[in-house]
């Protein structure tokens, strides 16, 4: 698979395929990087599309920026590189993995984008604060007067990033949209995907026997079958 790679406005990129005018922007998710779009071009690229994949802050290339893995850094500079796909491609999609995709809506809900692909969406981001707030016992209020609490799973809750959340409810989202989710899904719940399809006319697909991220053979063959489906 024909890839360049490229930085735009100091963001690791890589272009895959050869010149097309319409391009898909791919939005890894955490701990992903651009390289883990190779197996999306190489559905993409022969059916008439570019790829374009970034390291998001804290990843890929970008893994020694830390503590940039939040909103207020990423929506801004995925708003940039969309900036760049508005000027260089005639249509532009949008494949985006688990947190990826709550970035991707906070920074695209006034862009044109032709469809979008979902993987294991984070759709509700204060639903998923809350969820991981009671299976490490905190408060609301010991969040909020500590400010961060690291958790035993790895995850640092924040109460900054749980007002933003709350500030920020994904509202509008114009654009077509298919949606892979796994039945074993512990970050997004059932309820939360059917409303959000339901709210937005998405397309949803269920793995029932999936998990969050899609690693095992069965699990990578589902992924790769309904990726070839949305073509």
């Amino acid at each position: 698979m024909r890839r360049e790679h490229i930085t735009l406005g100091g963001v690791p990129a890589l272009l895959w395929g050869p010149p097309a005018e319409r391009v898909f922007l791919y939005v890894h998710g955490q701990g992903g990087s651009k390289e883990e779009a190779a197996s999306f071009s190489g559905a993409a690229c022969p059916r008439g599309w570019q790829v374009l994949s970034v390291d998001l802050p804290g990843h890929g290339e970008r893994a020694e920026e830390t503590d940039s893995f939040d909103p207020w850094h990423t929506v801004p500079e995925l708003r940039r590189v969309m900036d760049h796909v508005g000027t260089n491609w005639a249509a532009a999609a949008l494949y985006a993995n688990s947190i990826g995709a709550w970035f991707s809506m906070l920074a695209m809900q006034d862009r044109n984008l032709e469809r979008c692909l979902f993987v294991s969406p984070i759709l509700d981001m204060t639903r998923l604060i809350q969820t991981m707030m009671g299976w490490a016992g905190v408060t609301e209020e010991r969040l909020k007067a500590e400010g961060t609490i690291p958790t035993d799973f790895g995850q640092t809750l924040s109460w900054d990033y749980l007002t933003y959340a709350r500030e920020h409810p994904i509202v509008h989202w114009p654009f077509p949209t298919s949606i892979l989710y796994a039945g074993h899904d512990h970050l997004t719940d059932r309820a939360a995907v059917e409303d959000f399809a339901r709210r937005f006319s998405c397309r949803l697909t269920v793995m029932e026997q999936g998990e969050h991220w899609f690693h095992t053979p069965e699990q990578l063959d589902v992924l790769e079958r309904w990726t070839l489906e949305q073509f």
